[in-house]
């Protein structure tokens, strides 16, 4: 029966895609955020679901069936009291979507500190080509394997972040371990019960609600304690925390990645600009030489993984073959945004030093001899703290130039646990990386717009809005033509 759904902090990837998700099912959906912003504003929209904005009780009036408080939302958020004070009936996007999407489906998780949302988008994409090819030759079987899937990003062959199929087709969820709710302190992924999984990195992030290292372990230690005996896990070889997480398993593990002894091994990988190509092996056997419109070595593994899963799960080497070899990226994630004077700028999710450092590699590689700027925004919980100082200025270290913003609502983290971009310059500097601290989006713009020439990389680095440096930058950098044509 149809209802009436409204989503608290609706703006949220995952929360719009959810919104998108329900109405496909015939809800009537609303929802309401401190202010709309896009992307996922501009996909709401275009779906035709009120966005109500800024947050407000009166955004209640119509009683709604159910009410999904994101995870941001915490008490004294107008609506949530209003929710509490009438018991209006609440629940949790993670909780709803088990209740409501993947009850009687296969459901593939991919989790991991890193990669998910990128090797996600390539496993929903497999499954597709392997459901296209197969109604291309007249094979009745070929719909059982379109997904549904839910991802943390807009996936670029899909133009979308989610897809519902009916029938019981395979579900491709992005496990997010991050909290559920502030009624519910657990990991997202931990309401999805996975037939079979991807676990990708293991490392100590989200310092905002995890303590340490042994606290993100054993988040992920449940995840894997929820796949049955029937099913797989394929985990990355490269890591020790991913082996002690994937130790008490009760189903099949699968290592994937460079190691000789792993059941899924990656050789011969070569790098020409923006393709990367190399040899899977099976079992000490070869299963498929691979072909990936990206750079780097981390999107390489991604793909690996991805292949992994599928190819267990019973998809054709075919498939999987035409998938990576025809997949698009995903938005934000190593994405092209404008290429002016010469100068190519690039937008990236970037959230922890790892990820920063994966980054650089692979535009140092895509982009061989071209001087690269690393332009960061520390944002996430994580980079606002200085927990990782020390590895940030190591990844950081890759560029050939580096601006950092200040951090991002510095005033919410304590002064004792608030990284100083200050220390950050300074040691790189110290290391012969230049690098300059500058306040804003506007700051930095009329720093670096002036001093790039032709050729060069500028790798902007956020996972937020970052003052529309986005736009700003390249539109400045067209009002300076002389300034960005010598060499």
């Amino acid at each position: 029966m149809a209802k009436h759904v409204h989503l608290i902090g609706v703006c949220g990837t995952a929360m719009a895609s959810l919104a998108g998700m329900l109405r496909t099912q015939g809800h009537r959906v609303t929802g309401s955020d401190v202010a709309a912003y896009p992307p996922m504003s501009d996909q709401l929209r275009a779906m035709g679901i009120a966005i109500m904005e800024p947050y407000s009780e009166k955004n209640l009036d119509q009683r709604p069936d159910l009410v999904v408080v994101g995870n941001a939302i915490s008490r004294g958020n107008p609506e949530l009291e209003r929710v509490l004070d009438e018991r209006i009936p609440m629940t949790s996007m993670a909780a709803l979507i088990h209740d409501e999407f993947l009850s009687g489906r296969e459901s593939l998780v991919v989790c991991g500190t890193h990669g998910k949302t990128t090797t996600t988008s390539m496993l929903a994409w497999i499954y597709e080509v392997a459901g296209n090819r197969k109604q291309e030759t007249g094979n009745s079987d070929g719909a059982k394997w379109t997904p549904s899937f839910l991802i943390g990003g807009v996936a670029e062959n899909f133009g979308t972040s989610f897809r519902v199929q009916e029938g019981t087709r395979p579900f491709i969820l992005e496990g997010d371990e991050y909290d559920t709710a502030f009624f519910d302190k657990g990991p997202k992924f931990l309401h999805y019960f996975p037939d079979a999984a991807i676990l990708t990195h293991v490392e100590f992030d989200h310092a905002d609600i995890y303590t340490d290292l042994n606290a993100v372990k054993t988040a992920f230690k449940r995840m894997v304690n929820l796949i049955p005996r029937r099913g797989r896990l394929v985990a990355f070889d490269g890591s020790e925390n991913v082996t002690e997480c994937a130790a008490k398993a009760f189903c099949t593990v699968e290592r994937y990645g460079f190691g000789k002894d792993s059941y899924w091994q990656a050789v011969d990988m070569r790098h020409e600009g923006v393709v990367t190509t190399w040899t899977l092996l099976r079992g000490g056997q070869k299963f498929a030489e691979l072909s990936l419109p990206m750079a780097g070595e981390h999107n390489a593994l991604n793909a690996t993984a991805a292949a992994a899963l599928a190819a267990g799960q019973g998809v054709p080497v075919e498939a999987i073959i035409e998938a990576l070899a025809t997949f698009k990226s995903v938005k934000r994630r190593l994405e092209v945004r404008a290429e002016v004077a010469g100068v190519t700028v690039i937008d990236d999710f970037a959230h922890h030093p790892t990820a920063i450092r994966e980054t650089l590699r692979a535009l140092k590689s895509a982009y061989c001899g071209r001087r690269l700027w690393a332009v960061l925004e520390p944002r996430s919980n994580t980079l606002r703290r200085n927990v990782f100082e020390r590895e940030l200025v190591e990844s950081l270290s890759l560029a050939d130039e580096v601006v950092l913003a200040a951090v991002f609502k510095s005033d919410a983290i304590p002064v004792l646990e608030r990284l100083e971009p200050e220390h950050v310059v300074d040691a790189l500097n110290a290391k012969h990386v230049p690098a300059v601290l500058c306040a804003d989006a506007d700051a930095i713009v009329a720093e670096i717009a002036p001093r790039v020439r032709r050729g060069d990389v500028v790798a902007i680095l956020s996972n937020g809005g970052f003052g529309g440096i986005y736009t700003k930058l390249p539109l400045a950098l067209e009002k300076l033509p002389k300034a960005v044509a010598h060499s």
